[in-house]
């Protein structure tokens, strides 16, 4: 058996391994590269075709099939409780100052430490503001121009 194709079977059934490790997606494009570069060998191509084919092949699987297998992948994932409150609405409690890293806001009963997603902005206690993310422990928030009802 040739050398290549012995690398190549290698490359195919470690990208396999990890894949079926990880379940995330991360490495079944380069199997389907391993794949064409084995049969590059097979029709005695030379390395360095071999190599351009497993490279172009792995990038064309990931760039074209990666967003439809995601998309796909993911369709049944249930967000957690806290990714569910990016969108919500929260009260000020305590005022909101990034540049001395304070400031609190209560949503849904509980108290979260917030900070501006503005850096220089101050936010009032009893202003509404929208969750925009989560980082760590702390809700990113910005303030809300109407105020009209917390979710």
């Amino acid at each position: 058996m040739d050398e290549m194709m012995i690398v190549w079977l290698v490359v195919l059934i470690l990208a396999i391994v990890v894949e079926v490790v990880s379940l995330g997606l991360t490495s079944i494009w380069f199997a389907g590269g391993a794949l064409v570069a084995i049969v590059a060998t097979l029709l005695h191509a030379n390395v360095a075709v071999q190599i351009v084919l497993f490279v172009l092949t792995s990038l064309l699987l990931l760039y074209f099939t990666r967003p439809i297998a995601v998309k796909y992948f993911n369709k049944d994932r249930v967000k957690t409780n806290v990714e569910s409150l990016i969108g919500r609405q929260a009260i000020v409690i305590s005022e909101i100052d990034n540049l001395q890293g304070i400031g609190q806001v209560t949503v849904g009963g509980q108290e979260w430490s917030a900070r501006s997603i503005d850096e220089k902005k101050q936010i009032p206690v009893g202003a509404v503001v929208e969750i925009t993310a989560i980082n760590g422990v702390k809700l990113i928030v910005k303030e809300c121009l109407q105020t009209s009802q917390v979710q």
